[in-house]
């Protein structure tokens, strides 16, 4: 893998396939890439995920909902800093309202509420590094 158009083309071919990420070795050299593709539309529609949770002093369980971070970046409450936050716990939301930031690769992309219901929990703090399919909001269904 010492020639270089092999490299751009081996790196072109990857970019315009499907694959997220790739790595190859040949001897001593070893070439990785992680592809991050934008989602049309400038905004992460949220991934949604349900996990049991008791509620106090209720006989029955109910299903908790929460918003996933769809990518690794750093969470952020507000579109800027020191503003003020687009939810809090205790707030109203409507699909596609924004809940939140996550800046990534120095790209803002607004995360939006699949659904329309309530924040009960925010999980993580402004600033913080946040993982892909982290929760990032508890959200009770309208």
């Amino acid at each position: 893998m010492n020639n270089l158009e092999n490299i751009i083309t081996l790196i072109k071919t990857v970019s315009e396939s499907s694959l997220t990420s790739f790595h190859y070795e040949e001897g001593s050299s070893s070439l990785s890439m992680e592809i991050r593709r934008e989602v049309s539309g400038g905004a992460c529609a949220a991934a949604v995920e349900r996990a049991p949770e008791k509620v106090s002093g209720a006989a029955e369980n109910v299903t908790a909902e929460y918003i996933l971070s769809p990518m690794v970046g750093t969470f952020y409450v507000s579109r800027t800093e020191g503003g003020e936050p687009l939810v809090s716990p205790g707030d109203s939301v409507k699909a596609g309202q924004a809940v939140g930031i996550v800046e990534a690769m120095k790209l803002m992309n607004e995360i939006e509420a699949a659904f329309d219901g309530t924040i009960e929990e925010v999980l993580v703090e402004n600033g913080q590094m946040i993982e892909y399919g982290q929760p990032l909001m508890r959200v009770k269904r309208a």
